[in-house]
């Protein structure tokens, strides 16, 4: 979605839990395609925070989780994964009365656990309706990437009101088995670390060839902008666009035979596992029952 583009559905009122950065960027994505301001309602501790989020978009901002989440009928979980247990148990009473739909961006943290954190496990409690999503940095200049799963509760309106919001920063995708969300955290989520760390090994190696250190960086980072665009703007694999650019006997296949007898492919899928295994820790670290 480009930024000129509006949402495909209006999201309702809004309470983020949270103002931090990944917040700010699905605030300012949801102001910049129509949604009114006076719907979004924020909730964050710090003063500074509270005065900036209600200067730069004209939101409504609380110092409490609560105050915000009584104003909306859709609550966005945007705080760090250690704090949510109690964050969500504040909310928990307000939670099974007013019965929002209730969206997660913490890496970690199961359905299971917010279900039963917002007071799913009382006797007669109903579960709510759950989505947990992903999202990765590039959200911050609206070309992110989110992952989204959804329980049994969230009905078809549900789901296209947690779409609409969460594709304010970029594209989204629905991921039908919740295991599969640590996948997601590990490659698109985690991802662009991977690339930065591409970037940096590039320009590091164009320094060491003797190239100077300002040429060097506007080598790796507009190569790895290029690269991007035809990826994402092309029909065509990855693997075909490297054979592409890869001719027989030639510089590149130099370099790709390099990466491939170093372990390259090995290493990323190494890496991806390490990730996802990682993300199944924490879930387990933030549950003291599992």
């Amino acid at each position: 979605m480009s930024p000129n583009e509006t949402l495909p559905s209006d999201p309702g009122s809004i309470a983020f839990i949270g103002g931090g950065n990944m917040a700010r960027s699905l605030i300012g994505g949801l102001v910049s395609r129509g949604i009114a301001a006076d719907t979004i309602h924020v909730a964050e501790p710090v003063e500074a925070l509270r005065a900036a989020l209600e200067a730069d978009f004209g939101v409504r901002t609380h110092a409490s989780a609560l105050q915000a989440a009584s104003e909306a009928e859709t609550w966005l979980l945007a705080v760090k994964p250690q704090v949510m247990r109690g964050v969500c148990e504040a909310l928990a009473t307000q939670a099974q009365v007013a019965r929002p739909l209730a969206i997660s961006i913490a890496a970690g943290i199961t359905i299971d656990q917010l279900s039963r954190w917002l007071g799913g496990d009382s006797a007669d409690a109903t579960p709510l309706p759950i989505v947990r999503a992903m999202p990765n940095t590039p959200a911050l200049l609206g070309a992110g990437m989110t992952g989204l799963h959804a329980n049994a509760q969230v009905d078809a309106g549900g789901r296209t009101r947690a779409e609409a919001l969460l594709s304010a920063a970029g594209k989204t995708v629905w991921i039908e088995d919740e295991a599969l969300m640590d996948a997601v955290t590990a490659v698109s989520g985690s991802g662009p670390a991977y690339v930065f760390l591409l970037a940096e090994a590039m320009e590091e190696a164009g320094k060491a060839e003797g190239l100077p250190d300002a040429a060097a960086r506007t080598l790796a980072l507009q190569t790895v902008l290029g690269a991007a665009r035809m990826l994402t703007e092309s029909d065509e694999a990855p693997s075909e666009l490297r054979r592409r650019v890869t001719s027989p006997g030639g510089t590149t296949q130099a370099a790709v035979e390099t990466f491939e007898s170093g372990g390259l492919r090995d290493l990323v899928a190494q890496a991806v596992h390490n990730a996802a295994e990682r993300g199944r820790q924490l879930a387990r670290a933030n549950d003291e029952d599992a």
